[in-house]
């Protein structure tokens, strides 16, 4: 019968499993060398533009609907053109002009600021269009600037309305609304013209562009520091980035929308550019067709040459083969080749003792055995049962065996050597000190990032206040139910908003949509901004506020109480702070109070603790200031990570916001990226050495274990069963496992225990007919 399993497939599978990693040290280790730039510059280029692209896309989105919520919210009623314009583009309005058109002739009725360049526009066709929303447009305004154009229905004039004499049109807008009398939708279009911001950027000598899909450059933002500008026409564009403008603007939408390329050095400096496409990924939003891309570039020096690691690679991977060829050579001699001679024996023993009559030629053979561990004691065991089957002895008792080495001490000395080679390299080997590793421009760019992130905070939760600000203007004087109505789409139209509600002054809640306040207010502030209502408790309660202006003039004292202005108060929901802040390629995120508390994070956290660790915290106290004074950005090389036992990491804190209301809260914006999730060399070839010792002692452990439960112990055993036969046990029945070795011998123990039950048998019956019964001495045949 063959053999299935066995001692041989353990051994060849170490053996080449472990070849195998000597291959994977030599090319894994051998080929990591720094580029002049190292890849972990080129991808944190491409974070920091992707960084500016979220932000003009956020600043377009919102722009977009603002001009829509306005025009929507204007009431409809005897106004002039003029004065609903007015109404709409209120004073200080960033809008560079405005217009409200004809939707029948496209004439002008309204104008306001500069003139709203319109050419190529169809008025008509987008007033008859089924389109809830209108696409803003980039064009060009008479000096040839890029303009944004922003659209929106508005509810038409009553007919017969007067024009008003202090408007700003010109002089052939007359105000004559008869062609909108008869237009059968009662519908004026909204034309809002604004220039493009520029991208915004952070870090020393980095420049931000934004371009067309033409590769004309539309804005340009620069911070502190020196920078050449970026050369951006239709050739030098790089290609990727043109294409990922061009399918945005078709509305085909790839993985192939962000990137970075190396430029020329000069003066020992490389120039690292970023691109990232202004279309969100999911290809909606108003930004979406427009074909923006942003591009950022800074120059850095080239990386310092480190230590060649060919030479350590293939000294490492030649010492593995050197192992692996003496552990196979171990393992086959001391393992497979007595194995095999203890089944071809024992298989020869039982084939004789098989045969009627016995056949003394093939007993007459001495069984060959070693002198180690359990291969030796079966060999013996065997070479006792072959005399006793020949009649030259009897059963022999069972020796009590010594603390000698058998195979399992071979198998365990085989998996010391291979730990020896693979524990350094896990744990010792190519260790290089992260402040010395992390070049200082990576430290640079992930304070960059930190402080693009604390402005995406800071734009978010100043964008609620100014929302809040509408809304509490649209409920002065409003009846409950229009006051209802204004809270209700408040909160459709900001996801962030948990709850929304108008307490009055003295704090109690008269009017609420949303969820139920996790903490209201204690008394009701005056003005607008964002407090931090609570300081503890499972989850933070964080509130934009805005006071609504009273429309009572108050008589008496009494009447004063009762015309006391009301607040209205959005609940910011932290989850959506906590999405704010996640940034891929960022690392751990948190943002903190006044107090180094955090309040939301990209990972999982507990409301109110502390940050992971004091070095954190420390970073965060570098930041502040004088009193009274918001602080600077702040970056380090830390020797801890985010979590416990992660390792160095780069970090970097920024306060919240420079000025404004949501600066006095004191909040920070703390990151901490692992430097081994840097594309750098050292920590490449760190990683790479331990996963090659990791590998080794893998592979060492797998494939030594499967040899020590498919042969170690079944070999123990069938060695405890074999001496007990040879020492005379003839009553217990073997019973093979396996078809390997092990199992072979086993089976044939159970032979030669059936002839030994058989000669017993008919030897005792013949010698109590004729003779006496003999008495056997030890190591000799019996005497008559």
């Amino acid at each position: 019968m063959p053999l299935l399993g066995g001692v041989r497939p353990p051994i060849a599978a170490l053996l080449c499993a472990l070849l195998a990693v000597a291959a994977f040290t030599a090319f894994g280790l051998g080929t990591v060398h720094e580029q002049d730039v190292p890849q972990a510059f080129r991808d944190a280029e491409r974070r920091i533009a992707e960084d500016a692209a979220d932000s003009v896309g956020t600043a377009i989105d919102t722009r977009a609907a603002a001009v829509r919520h306005a025009a929507s919210d204007a009431p409809a009623g005897s106004r002039t053109p003029a004065a609903l314009l007015r109404s709409l583009l209120p004073t200080g309005h960033p809008a560079g002009g405005g217009v409200l058109l004809d939707p029948h002739t496209g004439r002008p009725l309204a104008t306001s600021g500069e003139t709203v360049p319109l050419t190529g526009v169809d008025v008509p066709a987008l007033v008859r269009s089924d389109t809830a929303k209108f696409a803003p447009r980039l064009v060009l305004s008479s000096r040839g600037e890029p303009r944004l154009l922003l659209f929106a229905r508005v509810a038409a004039p009553a007919p017969g309305a007067k024009q008003d004499e202090n408007n700003d049109q010109t002089g052939d807008q007359t105000g004559d609304l008869r062609a909108d009398q008869n237009d059968e939708k009662n519908e004026l279009l909204l034309v809002v013209s604004e220039k493009l911001a520029a991208p915004a950027v952070y870090g020393v000598g980095r420049t931000g562009q934004l371009v067309d899909r033409n590769g004309k450059v539309l804005a340009t933002a620069a911070t502190p520091g020196t920078a050449p500008a970026l050369r951006t026409d239709h050739h030098d564009l790089p290609a990727a980035a043109t294409n990922a403008a061009t399918t945005a603007n078709a509305g085909l939408h790839t993985g192939d929308v962000s990137g970075s390329v190396v430029g020329d050095g000069h003066d020992g400096l490389r120039g690292v550019t970023g691109w990232a496409s202004v279309a969100a990924a999911d290809g909606k939003g108003d930004s979406a067709g427009l074909g923006l891309t942003v591009l950022t570039l800074r120059e850095v020096p080239p990386a310092k040459e480190g230590a060649d690691p060919t030479w350590f690679a293939l000294v490492a991977a030649g010492g593995l083969v050197l192992i692996a060829v003496l552990v196979t050579l171990v393992l086959w001699g001391g393992m497979q080749r007595a194995l095999l001679r203890l089944h071809l024996s024992a298989a020869r023993l039982a084939r004789a003792a098989g045969q009627a009559p016995v056949s003394d030629g093939e007993l007459a053979r001495p069984v060959p055995f070693v002198a180690f561990g359990e291969p030796g004691r079966v060999g013996r065991a065997l070479e006792s049962i072959r005399r006793q089957l020949l009649g030259e002895t009897g059963p022999e008792p069972v020796r009590p065996v010594r603390h000698r080495p058998g195979v399992r001490a071979l198998v365990l000395v085989c998996a010391l050597v291979i730990a020896a080679w693979g524990t350094p390299l896990l744990f010792l080997l190519n260790r290089v000190p992260a402040a010395e590793a992390v070049p200082q421009a990576t430290v640079a760019d992930q304070q960059a990032r930190t402080e693009a992130a604390a402005d995406r905070v800071r734009r978010s939760l100043g964008r609620s206040c100014t929302d809040l600000a509408a809304a509490a203007s649209a409920l002065s004087g409003a009846p409950r139910e229009r006051a209802t109505e204004v809270l209700r789409r408040a909160h459709a139209d900001h996801p962030t908003f948990r709850s929304l509600y108008v307490v009055d002054r003295t704090g109690a809640i008269v009017l609420r949509v949303g969820k139920q306040p996790l903490r209201t207010l204690d008394h009701a502030p005056t003005g607008e901004g964002i407090a931090q209502v609570n300081t503890s408790g499972s989850i933070p309660a964080i509130a934009a506020y805005a006071q609504v202006p009273s429309t009572r003039k108050p008589k008496d004292a009494k009447g004063a109480r009762d015309a006391a202005p009301a607040v209205v108060v959005a609940e910011i929901d932290v989850n959506a702070l906590n999405s704010l802040v996640a940034r891929e390629g960022l690392g751990s995120v948190w943002l903190t109070d006044d107090r180094h508390r955090v309040l939301a994070a990209s990972v999982g956290f507990q409301a109110f603790q502390a940050l992971p660790h004091r070095g954190l915290t420390r970073l965060v106290a570098r930041t502040e200031a004088a009193p009274g004074s918001t602080g600077t950005p702040a970056s380090a090389v830390l020797r801890a990570g985010a979590a416990p036992g992660e390792g160095p990491s780069v970090a970097a804190a920024a306060p919240l916001a420079q000025k404004g209301p949501i600066a006095g809260l004191g909040w920070r914006v703390v990151s901490a990226e692992p430097a081994a999730a840097l594309k750098l060399a050292a920590f490449q070839l760190q990683a790479r050495t331990m996963l090659a010792g990791l590998l080794a002692l893998s592979v060492g452990i797998a494939c030594l274990g499967w040899l020590h439960i498919v042969v170690v112990r079944p070999l123990r055993a069938v060695t405890r069963c074999a001496e007990q036969l040879a020492g005379g046990d003839r009553r217990t029945v073997l019973y093979p496992v396996h078809h390997d070795e092990c199992g072979s011998v086993t089976r044939s123990l159970e032979l030669l225990r059936q002839a030994l039950v058989d000669r017993d048998r008919g030897g005792g019956r013949a010698q109590m007919a004729t003779v006496p019964a003999p008495s056997f001495q030890r190591g000799g045949p019996p005497q008559q």
